[in-house]
């Protein structure tokens, strides 16, 4: 018992550590556009996403937590192996965010959350332990694997469209309008990012929320999956840690690598991933801020000038997107092999 109540420890110190690189890493995807259209200081975008991602989580629900901690099923599995397996899978997650944050890539924290632990509770337990979904899928419910996958395909594509059709629409309405008016959507910059930052906490540190509480319902410490305010309020703090620490490598991806942002264009990607990623929320669908954003700019620039877009960076960023799950996934198996190797938790 001893020795489970620390692996509970650690794997909720490690689940808030995966919160904050969450926080680091998506908080380029936020600040790019405001910092990129030169409508706040980088101090000033920092501070305003800091206090509206910490908001986020603690009055945006548990929806999106519900669906993260019941992916997987691991009630037959014994505590301290369980434990393990949680802690190899968010491994597989930290290493992705790491890595990807190293090279300024903005690849999905969603997908490698993802990716990590269904990779480790395969290799250790089998895949039947994966609420996988395809069945209830064909009768038309929503459920486990199936649910986040769609959600993380879907959103981007949403986010394309939706841009596009904002742009044009706020585009037509600005028609014949003078060059000042750059400066009214550099002030109201501080409010659609404010939104943006607000739906980014309400659905990414709910992920965390939703697998710390996994840990212990596993661990014996829950009787049932309900997240505690404890709970809520350390992954609000953890990923707002993380936002303060800023993704400066991925800033320059996001905001001066897919086109030319100006102010129009960062309103209009703010607006429009707040939008998606907030009616994600409250319907329980964990989606990836990097893809909405980046899918968002991408929109926006079509809508303007398809030519402006460049193509070539956005193929990469989507071959990210790709290799994302899988990548995770590896190296959560190899971090299961080699624990278990040393343990023999199995």
């Amino acid at each position: 018992m001893e020795l489970l109540s620390v692996l509970v420890f650690v794997a909720v110190g490690v689940v808030l550590l995966f919160d904050y690189t969450n926080g680091f890493h998506d908080a380029a995807n936020i600040i790019a556009t405001p910092i990129a259209s030169r409508a706040l200081t980088p101090i000033q975008a920092v501070v305003t996403v800091a206090i509206f991602e910490f908001l986020g989580p603690i009055l945006g629900g548990t929806a999106v937590a519900n669906t993260i901690g019941k992916f997987v099923n691991l009630d037959d599995v014994a505590a301290v192996l369980s434990v393990t397996i949680i802690l190899c899978g968010l491994s597989g997650a930290i290493f992705w965010n790491l890595i990807t944050w190293w090279f300024g890539i903005p690849s999905s924290s969603s997908h490698a959350l993802v990716g990590g632990l269904a990779g480790a509770v395969v290799v250790a337990v089998g895949a039947d332990h994966v609420i996988w979904g395809f069945s209830q899928l064909a009768q038309g419910h929503f459920t486990g694997v199936t649910k986040v996958l769609l959600a993380l395909i879907i959103s981007p594509l949403i986010g394309f469209w939706a841009g596009f059709f904002i742009h044009r629409l706020v585009f037509f309405l600005m028609r014949g309008a003078k060059p000042s008016v750059n400066k009214f959507f550099k002030r109201i910059q501080l409010v659609s990012c404010a939104g943006l930052a607000f739906a980014h906490g309400a659905n990414d540190a709910q992920k965390s929320m939703g697998i710390i509480t996994l840990v212990l319902l596993s661990g014996g410490f829950l009787t049932e999956f309900h997240v505690p305010f404890w709970v809520i309020l350390s992954c609000a703090g953890a990923i707002t840690l993380g936002i303060l620490s800023g993704g400066w490598r991925i800033v320059r991806t996001v905001g001066f690598g897919i086109f030319k942002v100006r102010p129009i264009h960062a309103f209009d990607a703010q607006v429009t991933s707040a939008s998606v990623i907030f009616t994600a929320s409250l319907i329980g669908a964990p989606v990836s801020t990097t893809h909405v954003v980046s899918s968002a700019l991408m929109g926006i620039g079509a809508a303007e000038r398809p030519k402006a877009v460049r193509w070539a960076k956005a193929q990469d960023i989507v071959s990210t997107w790709i290799i994302t799950i899988p990548g995770a996934g590896t190296v959560s198996v190899l971090t299961y092999l080699v624990v278990n190797a040393l343990l023999g938790v199995n």
